[in-house]
């Protein structure tokens, strides 16, 4: 099994001051793990607030995703290595393939291997995916290996909870990271969370990451609220019982947030 936090914080959206203060905020109560990628466009400020933060790299998890333009092998590590730049870094703890874009002409056994490479360069020490269902997983494993692929890093809710995905990837060893948690804050919202987080004294957000948590899925929830993310860190001491679990299983509806043309799979 990977050795993946399983908790961290995301970036997604975030750019500017923002992520710098958000960044900031999450590392100084606590946070170890930072979640970025090539097209948010904020690697430089993110590697600014973790300078700034006097947290040995040593202690920290940092993730970034390499985007569809730099997939060619030729192209892979050497726009690897400008994101370590932007990062202010030797290597990422863990680098991903943003999303399988199908059409966009390169081989997914090629960029595969080209992230292998990076990892053997020591640019990043882990590799994994995102956003890739079954048969594109089988396809990575067949490229590099299921013992390679740290996590499939996938959009996950109590909305949209991908049960056929994620037995496969428990089945493969494959860790599961949940994106978009709370849906865009959907979940927010929900009358059954809301009715256990009153009966935990928790907040709806605690209950939905606890329930990922307890499922075994690392989370990267963002915030640009300092109270916001202290809460969110809380959600690993939060218990839900049988019940709990059953009334989310419950929610299921396949309300996918996330689904852009030319990049996403056909979802399992």
């Amino acid at each position: 099994m990977s050795n993946i936090p399983s908790f961290g914080v995301g970036t997604f959206r975030l750019t500017g001051q923002i992520v710098i203060d958000s960044v900031r905020n999450a590392l100084d109560l606590g946070y170890r793990a930072i979640d970025t990628a090539q097209i948010y466009g904020n690697e430089a400020e993110v590697g600014q607030a973790i300078a700034e933060s006097g947290v040995p790299r040593a202690e920290l998890f940092v993730t970034t995703k390499i985007w569809t333009e730099n997939y060619a092998r030729g192209k892979l590590a050497p726009s690897l290595r400008q994101s370590l730049a932007k990062l202010r870094t030797d290597y990422v703890d863990l680098t991903l393939i943003h999303w399988p874009a199908p059409g966009n002409g390169v081989a997914l056994t090629e960029f595969m291997e080209a992230l292998a490479e990076a990892k053997a360069l020591g640019l990043t020490r882990q590799i994994g995916i995102s956003n890739f269902n079954i048969d594109l997983t089988r396809q990575a494993i067949a490229a590099v290996g299921k013992e390679a692929i740290a996590t499939n890093q996938i959009e996950l809710s109590p909305y949209l909870q991908n049960r056929a995905l994620t037995a496969f990837l428990k089945e493969q060893g494959i860790r599961v990271t949940s994106y978009m948690t709370l849906a865009y804050g959907k979940v927010l919202q929900d009358p059954v969370l809301a009715s256990i987080a009153g009966k935990h004294g928790a907040t709806v957000a605690q209950v939905a990451l606890a329930w990922a948590l307890q499922l075994g899925y690392a989370v990267i929830p963002s915030s640009t609220k300092r109270e916001n993310l202290a809460a969110n860190l809380r959600a690993g001491d939060l218990r839900l019982d049988a019940d709990d679990m059953a009334l989310i299983a419950a929610l299921e509806r396949n309300g996918r947030e996330v689904n852009p043309e030319g990049l996403a799979p056909i979802w399992d």
